[in-house]
């Protein structure tokens, strides 16, 4: 039988259809923003510095969600060696859990992996926040909170699609569907790629969702089809065997400051774009953004300049960045009248969607190592590097979530580019070659994710929700070989 979602627009059928299920997310949303709510209280933080115990709490709530539904065959928290410590030791470093659960799919149905995290960034100074990061607070149209967008909200997109799923068809659908709720995304994913080995029969599918990413706008829905890669590293900068007061032999001898700021400032030309040659540009076509939306959303001072060429866009989506995310070398408060003989900078860069993550960093390396001041001396440590990543939008399951979103939102999705980097992306290629994989998410541009306010527009995450709803529905009437 056909199902109507999938027959011609326009008739009642269809229209009762989509009715249904619009009415099942809108009568479920309460449960499902209190659900998010209770997320949002556990801190999460998957970051060394911070208990694991929280990501555990975490990590069994989620389940407990999961469970409830009553559509999975098995719902399990499980850890996994983190990457090759299990070939180092025998007893291997485990990484932070992870929600797995599975249904088998019946009567030639496809399986779709749905895939999000509930670890979260940590909230920085509480200071910066207007409420706490920790207490999920509602203000006008938006939920803020730390994990509010980013991504436990792509947690409960993907619980509350369930449930209206169900509440539509009840729990014996064919489709088969896979859930991967991931507990150390926001630091390096280092058990990602041996989860997937260790439970690649659960999560097999022939579509992948990662509800990671961000819509065009309030009104609008978008599909990433562009991701950059990331390299990352310590520098650290020496020119001196010791400390050496600095009335002394200022002047004469060069401190490890002086020669970390003049081999820093090699890395941009001087409009602010990446002087490192090698360093490649994708070409995308880019919607038009111009530079007032840049700073409304950036937040950019009056009279600060945008950096770059280009596009705006094309700068953020598909052109290299490099950014200098922290410096260890003396306070001011404890600042003394001394030649720095050391420093020590995190060195971020973004990689353009087709060039190789590992060949990036060997072309920053080259230049640093050939711009160093002075014969400064360089060491390169904790190095992490993750692949940049681009949609083939010609399957079918692109085509379906087009569908799905035009029918939620009332108005086609924009497939837009994402300056930042999903790495495991690349690991999931590699696990599954032949799966469609697709990366949607519930954010705006307000939402601030890993910022103090972080939050989640409701509007957005209603039309998010139905959109994964429908998409789920389209896919439960397919077979899976169309």
């Amino acid at each position: 039988m056909t199902d109507p979602l999938l027959t011609e627009p326009g008739s009642d059928e269809v229209d009762l259809r989509l009715e249904a299920f619009r009415t099942a997310v809108e009568a479920g949303f309460p449960v499902t923003i209190a659900d998010l709510a209770h997320l949002v209280k556990i801190p999460s933080v998957s970051w060394p510095a911070f208990d694991p115990a929280n990501v555990q709490r975490s990590a069994d709530a989620v389940a407990a969600l999961v469970r409830a539904l009553g559509v999975f065959d098995l719902v399990d928290v499980r850890r996994a060696p983190v990457a090759d410590s299990e070939e180092r030791s025998d007893d291997p470093e485990l990484g932070l859990p992870a929600v797995v659960a599975h249904r088998a799919a019946r009567n030639g149905r496809p399986t779709v992996l749905l895939y999000a995290h509930h670890d979260v960034q940590p909230p920085g100074r509480e200071e910066d926040w207007d409420s706490a990061p920790f207490e999920p607070t509602q203000r006008g149209d938006r939920l803020y909170g730390r994990g509010a967008a980013d991504d436990k909200a792509g947690v409960m997109a993907h619980i509350g699609a369930i449930r209206a799923l169900t509440e539509v068809l009840g729990a014996d659908f064919d489709l088969g569907i896979s859930l991967f709720i991931e507990g150390e995304e926001e630091y390096l994913s280092q058990s990602f790629a041996n989860f997937l080995r260790e439970n690649r029969e659960l999560l097999a599918a022939d579509a992948i969702i990662v509800a990671d990413s961000s819509n065009w706008d309030l009104e609008t829905p978008a599909i990433t089809v562009a991701l950059r890669g990331a390299v990352a590293f310590n520098l650290r900068v020496e020119t001196l065997a010791h400390a050496s007061h600095s009335g002394m032999f200022g002047g004469a001898v060069p401190d490890a400051m002086l020669a970390t700021i003049r081999l820093l400032d090699s890395l941009w030309n001087e409009d602010g774009s990446v002087a490192v040659e090698g360093l490649t540009a994708a070409s995308l076509v880019t919607p038009d953004y111009d530079e007032a939306q840049l700073r409304a959303e950036a937040g950019l001072l009056d009279g600060v300049s945008p950096i770059g060429r280009g596009s705006i866009l094309s700068r953020i989506w598909a052109q290299p960045a490099i950014t200098i995310t922290g410096i260890d070398a003396p306070d001011i408060a404890n600042a003394s009248n001394t030649l720095i003989p050391g420093t020590r900078v995190r060195v971020s860069a973004r990689i353009a969607p087709g060039q190789d993550a590992a060949e990036a960093f060997a072309e920053i390396r080259a230049h640093l190592e050939a711009n160093a001041p002075f014969g400064a001396r360089l060491t390169f440590e904790d190095v992490d590097t993750g692949q940049p990543f681009l949609v083939d939008t010609s399957g079918w399951a692109v085509a379906e979530t087009r569908a799905a979103m035009a029918d939620a939102w009332g108005k086609a999705p924009i497939e837009i580019g994402i300056g930042g980097s999903i790495p495991f992306i690349a690991e999931l290629v590699d696990e599954f070659p032949h799966a469609q994989i697709l990366v949607t998410g519930v954010e705006d541009p307000e939402s601030r994710a890993h910022s103090p306010n972080e939050s989640l527009h409701l509007g957005v995450f209603k039309r998010a929700l139905l959109a994964e709803t429908l998409f789920l529905a389209r896919l439960d009437a397919r077979a899976s070989d169309s």
